[in-house]
């Protein structure tokens, strides 16, 4: 398998959950679900794709409307990507942003 197929893979998953999140998933007002990575296995049968939540405090809410529509978001994605096999979804946290806050405030207070 070319090395290149995987970044493109995780590139297209990304834009298409992106697409279907926005376009077909309704979310209480005020909450934004941020894709901040697609990590698709070697095998292709697996994709996590990590999410933040904006305002953090709403992830539970965020994570089980998404866990709540996986199937619809499979569905959707399984239409859109023109490949064998078709990978899994998988949601999972991105605590990236909250690792930097935290780091940024304490470098602040050094």
């Amino acid at each position: 398998m070319p090395t290149d197929r995987l970044p493109k893979i995780n590139d297209l998953v990304r834009k298409y959950v992106n697409e279907i999140i926005l376009k077909e998933l309704s979310l209480k007002s005020g909450i934004f679900i941020t894709i901040a990575k697609v990590d698709t296995s070697p095998d292709l049968r697996y994709t996590r794709v990590f999410v933040s939540v904006f305002p953090e405090k709403e992830f539970g809410y965020a994570l089980k409307t998404l866990e709540k529509e996986l199937y619809a978001i499979q569905k959707s994605l399984n239409k859109k990507l023109r490949m064998r096999p078709l990978p899994r979804v998988e949601f999972r946290n991105d605590f990236t942003e909250s690792k930097a806050d935290k780091i940024e405030k304490l470098l602040k207070e050094m």
